[in-house]
């Protein structure tokens, strides 16, 4: 198994994978192979980077927002402080700046985090894609295998079924031909008072010699 997955990894070098629990036929697949713990726990590191990253966006886009709305309120007091300064704009104005410098901070810290969150997710995607590849290929061998046994079973059946035909039918015209020998030495009579003994068991001789009477 380890030198499978060393071969995965080494094909998967330079590719560009989609993030297997955004696709919902990856989660069908596992219907027909079942799970494992490895792929779940997996699974569950890939949602909290996702989540971490989509929560970061979120955050980074209403971080924007206000430092646009503290840009807005810094270029209305300086317009202000044109005509008339005082100490309480003034005030103001050092707020909103040191309120941008906290944004512009927290949006670089950001930033940092989301630069390497998308190596952290293409890792962690590579390695569920490996056991999952793994696992499928297991079932694809056990189903295989089961698949040839069932196929010799069918070819012996078939073989076994060919010869009962054959012997059935050799024993039916066996029983035809000796039922005619018997017909013509002992004649119509006779075999009628056999046939009363055996045409529990014999209800096609009974019915064949009854068609040759009528020809």
């Amino acid at each position: 198994m380890a030198d499978r997955e060393e071969q995965f990894k080494n094909a998967l070098v330079g590719k560009k994978i989609p993030v297997l629990i955004l696709d919902p036929k990856w989660h069908k697949l596992f219907s027909k192979t079942g799970t494992t713990d490895e792929i779940k726990e997996l699974e569950g590191k890939l949602q909290v980077v996702l989540k971490r990253q989509g929560k970061l966006n979120n955050e980074n886009k209403e971080l924007k927002r206000i430092k646009n709305n503290l840009m807005d309120e810094i270029v209305g007091h300086m317009d202000g402080i044109e005509t008339n300064t005082n100490a309480q704009t003034e005030k103001k104005l050092d707020e909103n700046k040191r309120l941008i410098n906290e944004v512009n901070e927290k949006l670089e810290k950001n930033e940092d985090e989301l630069m390497e969150l998308p190596r952290e997710i293409d890792q962690i995607n590579k390695e569920l894609m490996i056991k999952t590849m793994d696992l499928c290929y297991e079932k694809l061998q056990a189903n295989t295998s089961e698949i040839e046994e069932i196929a010799a079973w069918i070819r012996e059946v078939r073989v076994s079924l060919k010869k009962n035909i054959l012997k059935k039918q050799n024993k039916e015209v066996n029983n035809a031909e000796l039922y005619g020998f018997m017909h013509d030495i002992f004649g119509h009579d006779v075999m009628e008072l056999f046939d009363m003994k055996y045409e529990p068991t014999l209800p096609s001789l009974k019915k064949s010699e009854n068609e040759k009477t009528t020809e």
